[in-house]
């Protein structure tokens, strides 16, 4: 330590800088894992809030109180679009989804709440708090809407690589803001030294003049006799640190959206491919998901002997194919003698009609047997 006690001996300078702390710990920008998350959650639900929620039997669609809560008011605060879109929001963000049905028949989401699993009993939950109310009582497995989304690599990721990317996007600003800073010197001819009240008059009349030329278009300024402003350095990087940031924004999306099982392209509203897109992201992202929402409505609101009675919870919105876009390939089927007019209108999202011709099944001449027996045709 000898030859470092007199550097620091003959420089107090050096001495006083080593004082210095330089580290500054990382700006986390929690806003990305907002962004990334809403943009993609939100999408799948407004994509579920669209959906109708039927109540049938023997293939006759039934108008009771349950189709007035799940489609027009769940609770008195929040219409159904509402309703089922914080459903979704809730399930994929928590991974998890509670809703109980109040003394006064309304649906709420829990905000929080407590559960106890049993291995032959049903599990129940306690402290079941929406807002700033906790029930009192303890809700069983049986009384309760409860979904889980059982997505361990959106847990993951959102635990890990959020951290990554907030710590990369807060670097890749701080080296875009400090490439574009503008740099400059001052120059004052003066053989004296400062005291505190010229230093702090000189101070003010810079920051004046930095004011100056950040805040106006046109900045004058009064040139002084002794006093030579220098800018020795102005940042100019063509943009490319700005191009830099929204691709990482970007790439942070799709990445939270091919973990959901969104198609990238319809996230950021890319029409290239939009058939392909949309049917892969109903197949593989919604479709799982009305079918967990259906499964749990049949079971929690209809009674087993009902259901095997026929009657049934049908979830019908988006999945469902468009009348006027398949029109040609319902002609065919109709036509093929494959499917009757009512269990077409059943896959198209319509009701079935008491109508006898729509029972019947059709085969036309085009599609009647050339070898025996007379062609149909109606």
């Amino acid at each position: 330590m000898g030859w470092l006690s007199e550097v620091l001996g003959r420089n107090k300078e050096i001495a006083s800088m080593l004082d210095l702390d330089f580290y500054e710990e990382p700006t986390h920008r929690a806003y990305l894992k907002k962004m990334a998350l809403e943009t993609c959650i939100n999408f799948i639900g407004r994509t579920i809030s669209q959906s109708d929620f039927r109540f049938v039997k023997n293939g006759k669609r039934q108008y009771n109180e349950w189709d007035y809560l799940l489609n027009v008011r769940p609770n008195t605060d929040q219409s159904a679009a509402d309703f089922w879109q914080d459903f979704v929001f809730k399930l994929i963000h928590e991974n998890e989804v509670l809703v109980v049905l109040t003394d006064s028949n309304d649906f709420l989401i829990a905000d929080s709440f407590e559960r106890k699993e049993m291995a032959v009993y049903p599990d129940t939950f306690t402290n079941v708090t929406v807002k700033d109310w906790t029930f009192e009582r303890s809700y069983r497995m049986d009384e309760v809407i409860f979904i889980s989304y059982n997505n361990e690599k959106l847990t993951t990721f959102m635990s890990g690589m959020f951290e990554d990317y907030g710590n990369l996007f807060s670097r890749m600003i701080e080296i875009n803001m400090r490439n574009n800073q503008i740099r400059g010197t001052v120059d004052i001819e003066s053989t004296q030294s400062l005291d505190k009240e010229n230093q702090s008059k000189l101070q003010n009349f810079i920051d004046k003049l930095f004011q100056s030329f950040k805040n106006n278009t046109v900045a004058i300024v009064p040139q002084l006799k002794g006093f030579k402003y220098t800018e020795v350095a102005k940042g100019d990087n063509n943009g490319k640190s700005v191009e830099e940031l929204s691709k990482l924004k970007r790439d942070l999306v799709n990445e939270v959206a091919n973990i959901l099982g969104i198609p990238v392209s319809l996230v950021h509203g890319d029409m290239a491919e939009y058939e392909t897109a949309i049917k892969a992201y109903i197949k593989f992202c919604i479709g799982p998901l009305l079918k967990k929402l259906s499964d749990e409505l049949n079971a929690k609101l209809i009674e087993k002997k009902d259901y095997l009675n026929g009657e049934r919870i049908e979830v019908q919105g988006i999945a469902e194919l468009n009348a006027l876009e398949v029109a040609d390939a319902v002609d065919k089927l109709r036509a093929s003698g494959v499917y009757n007019g009512n269990e077409i209108r059943a896959k198209l999202g319509d009701e079935p009609v008491d109508n006898p011709l729509l029972e019947e099944y059709v085969l036309t001449k085009n599609y009647a047997s050339s070898e025996g027996g007379e062609n149909i045709e109606k």
